[in-house]
């Protein structure tokens, strides 16, 4: 049965997916796009009930979820050495012991997310390894500065060596309606970053509405995103189901017009196992298995990679271990 979890959880082979390169602006389409707030609350509200896995396969889609975790450290008190403990950590997320009962081999997470200045030592810690490190970039998590920084920042964060880049919009562009505006900064951002993929941070907790929301996934998504992402995680309002169900609707009526997927990464607030198998649920129902694979969803998250090795170690023990065996730096 070990055999079968391993089987279900590892990850597919590198897929080749062709990167969104974005459309002109189309105004008629975000201006077509609406929210209705009380059905997508209604169809939330039944998520944790309708999707409801056991045993095996819930230790199978733990697995898989560790696979798409964007291992983050955000915090002003960061340190060279707390990256390079972090690296450790997603290069090895669960302890080797663990594992071989698992039956599972080359288990690492989805990326490694750190602020510039702690790049370098992320990307030394993580040669040869395959992890991609993710910087936070353009005035994070206000994005507020001067418009010539933001843009030099990323220029910057992709000359250290990240290979994908999370900008956070103008959120005042979403407020007033100025899609033009919106769709120029992303295409900008976009630009400078080069050959790194770019995940477009929307701060959904500060958008007013779910159709705000919907309208700034499109609208970034024609600039040429290859992810949108909820938030910082510095919001009062981070990553929520009714939020998730309306960006997710928004990449899937972009991949039938246009026929290129983009990625979706929550972030903030998912700190809890059962969480992340609801997220994989809504996921899998919502665009399929495809969007399954880290090169198209991500968790935001640092808290929730130790709470799925707890409750793997259960699954294999019968017993919850103390939550300080499992720390993450």
């Amino acid at each position: 049965m070990e055999r079968q979890i391993a089987e279900r959880s590892a990850q597919l082979p590198q897929l080749t997916e062709p990167r969104n390169p974005g459309m002109a602006l189309d105004l008629d389409w975000v201006a077509s796009v609406q929210a209705n707030t009380s059905a997508i609350e209604r169809r939330c509200a039944t998520l944790p009930g309708r999707r409801s896995v056991k045993k095996d396969h819930q230790a199978a889609w733990l697995l898989k979820a560790i696979s798409l975790i964007d291992l983050t450290t955000l915090a002003g008190d960061d340190t060279e050495g707390r990256v390079r403990r972090l690296c450790a950590k997603a290069r090895q997320p669960v302890s080797p012991g663990l594992l071989r009962t698992l039956d599972m081999e080359g288990l690492t997470t989805g990326a490694v997310c750190v602020y510039h200045d702690m790049i370098p030592a992320a990307v030394q810690a993580l040669a040869d390894s395959g992890i991609p490190v993710a910087a936070v970039s353009t005035g994070f998590p206000a994005g507020l500065s001067p418009f010539h920084l933001r843009v030099a920042e990323i220029e910057e964060s992709v000359r250290a060596g990240a290979e994908e880049i999370d900008i956070v919009i103008s959120r005042r562009h979403v407020l007033t309606g100025n899609w033009q505006a919106l769709y120029d900064e992303m295409k900008t951002f976009r630009e400078a970053c080069g050959e790194a993929h770019v995940k477009a941070i929307l701060a959904t907790g500060e958008l007013g509405s779910l159709r705000n929301v919907a309208r700034a996934s499109l609208v970034c998504m024609m600039a040429g995103a290859d992810f949108i992402k909820t938030s910082t995680g510095k919001e009062s309002v981070n990553a929520t189901l009714p939020v998730s169900l309306v960006m997710i609707r928004a990449i899937r009526d972009y991949f039938d017009r246009t026929g290129y997927r983009v990625g979706y990464k929550p972030a903030g607030g998912i700190s809890k196992a059962k969480d992340a198998l609801v997220y994989l649920s809504l996921i899998k129902d919502e665009l399929g298995h495809r969007w399954l694979q880290p090169d198209l969803f991500r968790f935001g998250a640092s808290s929730l990679l130790g709470d799925i090795e707890r409750q793997l170690e259960h699954h294999v023990t019968g017993a919850y271990s103390a939550g300080h065996r499992h720390a993450m730096a």
